[in-house]
């Protein structure tokens, strides 16, 4: 190999770090991140350093990239609580099953443009439910709107226009998110403030 063609693929390393560092995509960062390490491998065993070249490719490459796609599959889920019967289970009219459906629908791709994915979990009940919002095992609620306590449904509304659904969430990032983006009117948005709230864990 010719010294010409050593600097053009030294040459690739701070073109590889400035697409992943201006990468938006997380997917793409690993794939980017991959190529950064396989580059930088192939730049120490050209230029005569066998050891650190195979350390590159070992830890610096296929470790880095194992712990990034883990660590990028866990972060990127919105956990949302959900009582058994509004979940798995058929609710009790057509109507309700519809909206559900639809809100569901209209949360993954709000997330899905955000590169997160949309888990439901459910509980048995509503203080479970509650009690697990609280204590972080979830990011957000979605209940029925009689059967939530965190909010009474105003009577004066009429029973046709009232939201069907309850969104709960903890995160503030994710409220805004879903306050700016949510079109879906089954369901009625409300942020809950707890300790630390605005750390998505």
């Amino acid at each position: 190999m010719n010294e010409s063609d050593i600097y053009v693929i030294i040459a690739l390393l701070p073109l590889a770090s400035c697409m992943l560092i201006f990468q938006v995509n997380p997917y793409h960062a690993l794939v980017i991140r991959g190529i950064l390490g396989a580059v930088a491998a192939l730049v120490y065993a050209v230029l005569g350093a066998a050891d650190v070249a195979l350390t590159e490719a070992l830890v610096g490459t296929m470790l880095a990239i194992t712990l990034y796609a883990v660590a990028v599959r866990s972060s990127l889920t919105m956990r949302l609580g959900v009582l058994e019967e509004s979940g798995d289970k058929v609710p009790t009219t057509e109507e309700v099953e519809q909206h559900f459906g639809e809100l569901m629908d209209d949360l993954r791709g709000i997330f899905g443009k955000h590169y997160m994915r949309v888990e439901l979990v459910p509980y048995t009940d509503q203080q479970a439910l509650h009690r697990a919002l609280m204590e972080k095992e979830i990011h957000a609620t979605c209940t029925r709107s009689h059967e939530t306590e965190l909010e009474p449904q105003d009577p004066t509304v009429p029973e046709s226009e009232t939201p069907s659904y309850h969104t709960a969430t903890r995160v503030q990032r994710l409220y805004d998110i879903m306050r700016t983006e949510l079109s879906s009117p089954a369901t009625h948005l409300t942020y809950i403030n707890t300790p630390d709230s605005g750390e998505g864990h």
